[in-house]
């Protein structure tokens, strides 16, 4: 186990801001994670945040307290049919490493999710998701750790208590429980799912098609658009896809003819963010170190000297547009964190 005092984190969450936490603590297995929160006088005395790649994190100042992060590592098949293959994964492993993993040995499920930053504990408390498939999809259950017991729990798909962007972990049961494991099940047939932006015409129809090919066409279209964080720090998509009443769309439709969205249900329908934001001319601009990617307006970017107000203050500032001009409430998807 590692554990260092007065532990810069600015190599530790992709915004990049120069903070600090009062200690930084990794651990590779489950029985040091355990030993960790019976004993240490740490949990008593601190505050605990435990973070993953640090990929969806506003860090509002230094940290007066416990970083807790998770190292352990492992992929490891657990049943395997002609059909079909179930995978156990250690929570600290990279979760784009997965993904190619999975491409390279030509199984289907999880391609589309491709290049997507953080770790796979993260995945299932998150739900991440991209081109029409979430991690949910994939999720058969998650091994936890009980931060209050000590005791392990292993959730099953339904009770995470699955919704957009959305689980159990980051409703009623936040902070409770520290994932270590998660357990996916995979295909081995093709089962392609290219019907979500322009996926499909990224990838071509020249045969055969693999989930690697679907992989590096998913790559390509996310380098073209997304700032790679060790260059110009960012969190990646700073907010969610709002969705809203048909009623409610279906006006804002007469509007905006060419208003993109995607059905949720017979009520409810999606709007993509981005185009709002970018609609609204908000790509591009400035505030103080703080912008909106030129080439991505769900993206907010430290230019390099952004202090955590400036990228708050920039958050503050589109939501309220987005009222303004849409009637529409925007909501980040980054967590803010502050000690």
């Amino acid at each position: 186990m590692k554990i260092i005092e007065n532990c810069s984190l600015q190599d530790k969450h992709t915004f990049h801001l120069p903070v600090k936490a009062r200690y930084y603590v990794a651990y590779s297995s489950v029985s040091e994670l355990c030993d960790f929160l019976a004993s240490s006088p740490l949990v008593r005395d601190y505050p605990v945040y435990h973070i993953g790649g640090g990929s969806n994190l506003l860090f509002l100042g230094d940290y007066n307290g416990v970083i807790l992060h998770s190292e352990i590592s492992f992929i490891e098949t657990v049943a395997e049919s002609d059909t079909e293959v179930t995978l156990r994964v250690g929570a600290g492993v990279v979760w784009d490493d997965f993904v190619a993993y999975t491409t390279a040995r030509g199984w289907w499920g999880i391609e589309n999710l491709s290049l997507i930053p953080g770790e796979v504990g993260a995945s299932a408390v998150q739900n991440i998701g991209a081109y029409g498939v979430e991690a949910k999809d994939v999720i058969v259950c998650v091994e936890t750790i009980d931060r209050h017991t000590g005791e392990p729990r292993i959730f099953s798909n339904e009770e995470c208590a699955y919704g957009y962007r959305e689980s159990i972990f980051k409703t009623t049961l936040s902070g409770r429980y520290i994932v270590t494991a998660v357990v996916y099940r995979l295909q081995k047939v093709a089962n392609p799912h290219l019907d979500y932006g322009n996926l499909r015409e990224a990838v071509g129809d020249v045969a055969p098609l693999t989930s690697e090919r679907v992989r590096r066409a998913v790559i390509a279209i996310r380098e073209a658009k997304l700032p790679n964080p060790d260059l110009l720090g960012n969190a990646g998509s700073f907010f969610k896809n709002p969705v809203i009443p048909r009623a409610q769309y279906e006006a804002l439709q007469q509007k905006y003819p060419d208003m993109p969205h995607y059905v949720v249900d017979s009520e409810r329908v999606k709007l993509p963010a981005g185009w709002l934001i970018d609609r609204a001319s908000w790509k591009g601009r400035t505030h103080r170190g703080a912008g909106v990617y030129e080439k991505q307006s769900l993206v907010l970017v430290n230019h390099g000297r952004a202090t955590a107000q400036d990228i708050a203050e920039l958050s503050d500032m589109i939501c309220a547009s987005m009222r303004d001009v849409y009637g529409v409430e925007l909501c980040p998807e980054v967590n803010f964190i502050q000690s």
